[in-house]
């Protein structure tokens, strides 16, 4: 997914990129509101795949970060999420009223931001920042012996259907569709499971215990220990 980062120091900008490249985001930075409504323009992304997603900061130096939110959301429906200093409800609800889809408050654990920025990805299937997703869910995901059908939710390993329950389908296609990167726990339990952390731990190492055991594949997901696990694609 190609993402937005509007954010003017450098340092900070530096360190959320390599984060969100980690997580396989394709990351633009934009340093002020200019770059960032030049970035969104439909000129400022020929031959590339629309924005899934805008991460803007409202302390720009040469327009109010407010603006800058009702200025792209003129110009398209990609999701807009606010990271800010600023905590209080009243600046929350105005931002949500320009049309930003999230508000997140500095600091804030990075976790919870790759949660929030699948989050609204998700809401907005079929806007211009995700037209590519029903296509994507035609196509099936292959890793040397597994196939996995997103339209049908069918998983095939050497041509033999593998029957899954729906979590641990949702658990693998959540891994596969990104081979390599390491999601964290608390980011799997909040896309699969739609909750938080507390409390859920164990229930996602039995899900990752069961699926290695159906697939008869026990190096396909690899757990990295303290941080979560990753899909290590088959040798072809």
């Amino acid at each position: 997914m190609r993402l937005l980062l509007v954010e003017d120091d450098d340092h900070v900008a530096a360190a959320l990129s390599a984060i969100l490249k980690k997580h396989g985001f394709d990351v633009t930075h934009a340093r002020n509101g200019e770059e960032a409504l030049q970035a969104v323009l439909p000129s400022g992304s020929v031959g590339k795949a629309p924005f899934g997603v805008v991460l803007l900061d409202l302390g720009l130096p040469d327009q109010d970060g407010y603006q800058v939110c009702g200025k792209i959301r003129k110009l398209t429906t990609t999701p807009v999420i606010m990271v800010t200093a600023r905590a209080d409800v009243r600046s929350r609800i105005h931002g949500l009223n320009l049309g930003a889809d999230d508000y997140v408050v500095k600091p804030y654990d990075t976790g919870e931001l790759l949660a929030r920025i699948h989050a609204v990805s998700r809401r907005s299937a079929g806007g211009d920042g995700d037209e590519s997703a029903t296509a994507a869910d035609e196509v099936p995901l292959r890793l040397g012996a597994v196939v996995i059908e997103l339209a049908t939710r069918q998983v095939c390993v050497d041509g033999a259907v593998v029957q899954l329950t729906r979590k641990e389908f949702d658990l693998l296609a959540l891994l596969a569709q990104r081979p390599g990167v390491v999601f964290r726990r608390e980011q799997i339990i909040s896309e699969v499971w739609r909750t938080s952390w507390e409390g859920t731990g164990r229930t996602l190492e039995v899900h990752v215990a069961s699926l290695r055991a159906k697939l008869a594949m026990p190096a396909l997901i690899e757990t990295v220990r303290g941080v979560g696990y990753r899909l290590v694609a088959p040798a072809t």
